[in-house]
């Protein structure tokens, strides 16, 4: 019997698959035309008080784009999420992305929720 539980446990845990998230609670505004992206490598999260977390460290803005430099040595052709929090400063988000574009990165998408 226990083996049998066994062989379940491990199922589960192969098929089930995996949200990535920044680490950092951030609320995301509303879009009624989300579209999911399904290869994301790199998860940047800006808070309400406009702090920068890549990989649930916080970074100065001065240094995000040396930070993402750092994760594309490992994959290249990573895409970037940022999940800005609605109170967050667009200035803080445009730096992002254009530190983002600097480094390398193809593809930037910008999270959100639906309604």
């Amino acid at each position: 019997m226990l083996d049998i539980v066994f062989i379940m446990l491990i199922f589960f845990i192969v098929t089930s698959s995996f949200v990535r998230e920044s680490g950092v609670e951030v609320n995301r505004p509303q879009a009624s035309n989300v579209v999911s992206q399904k290869d994301t490598g790199i998860f940047i999260a800006i808070t309400a008080a406009n702090d920068v977390y890549i990989d649930k460290r916080l970074v100065d803005l001065e240094r995000v784009e040396a930070s993402i430099e750092h994760l594309l040595l490992d994959q290249p052709d990573a895409s970037l999420v940022i999940q800005a929090d609605e109170h967050a400063y667009n200035g803080t988000v445009v730096k992002v992305m254009d530190a983002a574009k600097g480094a390398g990165v193809k593809n930037i998408a910008l999270a959100a929720e639906k309604p």
